[in-house]
């Protein structure tokens, strides 16, 4: 007789060979709106909650990506135009991203083996990659990976995969794009709708990653894991309305890491021979300052241990699977060392691990 567990965990852990990040680049839409600008807008379009006008103020982000400009998410749109918006404006974002990554790491697109692209706010077929490869000179029989539906945790999810992909000596180039933005439905009158309009932004990143020789990087990845929780599919994720993304997001998220999460993260580290005191720095996902509030607690951080993922929160609002690694770009930037854990959550509800080795 099968059972039913509560959760599961995936055990897939360390590498046969070293796996490096030998460039990385991040990428924004040309439009950069206040949080204050937001919050007027959505008191206009979601009178029934004026009395919440404080939760704006209070999400420790202050100046957001966008890439419509501001007066077109005041309109009602359908979802040709939401899609026709996101093929344009991901594909730019990814373009930007791929050429600076692959500038960073010092190859050329033909030296590229296989690239894998992720994403959770639009669709496109042929998908993105193949898209790009008519605008990036990449070679014939580039093997590709599209993935689509794993939300926030799509840019730590997809890191691993890609990192897998490269074991055996292969180039891999993994681009992650959300354009969050565009699931903004001014006929959705849900508190979800509004508070979504107060966290989400737009932007992409890209990492370059190579197995095997001399280390030369800027991170080794040590290990990968993750873990879902069952019975958990309304924590978050999408509803298909008739107009475009109808968001999904329970109140109850913080609350559930709180209780949930410890137990996790503890059996990956062991299962890495790894202790919380081992670990130089957190890369969380800021999913929102209640999520980072709510891990902070837990973990018994300091301000520091999580100053990367909310001065990202600060500067760019939760720009889902792009946001982790905009994190890890912050670490690298200002000069960490040492090992770090990369995390981040998406739906299903599961939760999704990296350690890496930065410098």
């Amino acid at each position: 007789m099968l059972t039913r567990p509560q959760s599961q965990t995936n055990t897939t852990s360390g590498f046969a060979e070293p796996v490096r990040i030998t460039g990385m680049a991040t990428a924004v839409p040309e439009t950069r709106v206040l949080q204050t600008t937001i919050a007027e807008g959505a008191q206009d379009l979601f009178p029934q909650f004026r009395r919440l006008d404080r939760l704006y103020a209070n999400t420790g982000i202050e100046a957001r990506h966008i890439c419509m400009p501001w007066d077109w998410y005041l309109e009602p749109h359908s979802w040709q135009e939401r899609t026709d918006a996101y093929q344009e404006h991901a594909l730019n974002l990814i373009e930007q991203a791929a050429i600076k990554a692959l500038d960073d790491a010092g190859l050329a697109p033909a030296d590229i083996d296989a690239i894998v692209t992720n994403t959770v706010t639009g669709l496109a077929v042929p998908s993105l990659e193949a898209k790009l490869a008519n605008r990036i000179a990449f070679r014939p029989d580039i093997e590709r990976l599209p993935i689509f539906g794993i939300g926030c945790g799509g840019g730590v999810a997809g890191l691993s995969r890609a990192a897998r992909m490269a074991i055996g000596g292969r180039k891999v180039l993994f681009l992650t794009v959300d354009l969050c933005s565009l699931a903004l439905r001014v006929g959705d009158p849900s508190i979800e709708m509004f508070v979504a309009c107060a966290l989400f932004g737009d932007g992409a990143a890209g990492v370059v990653l190579e197995a095997g020789g001399e280390n030369s990087g800027k991170a080794d990845l040590i290990a990968t894991g993750e873990h879902m929780w069952r019975d958990t599919q309304r924590i978050m994720g999408w509803d298909i309305a008739s107009d475009g993304f109808a968001v999904v997001l329970s109140p109850e998220l913080p609350a559930h890491l709180t209780a949930s999460l410890e137990g996790p993260l503890t059996a990956f580290l062991e299962r890495n021979s790894i202790s919380r005191s081992d670990l130089d720095g957190y890369l969380f996902h800021p999913g929102g300052k209640r999520v980072l509030d709510a891990l902070q607690e837990l973990l018994s951080l300091s301000d520091d241990d999580i100053a990367h993922s909310r001065d990202v929160l600060r500067d760019h609002g939760n720009m889902s699977s792009a946001t982790a690694l905009f994190v890890l770009q912050s670490a690298l930037n200002s000069g960490a060392k040492g090992k770090h854990l990369l995390a981040a959550f998406g739906p299903g509800f599961s939760a999704y691990f990296t350690l890496l080795d930065l410098g």
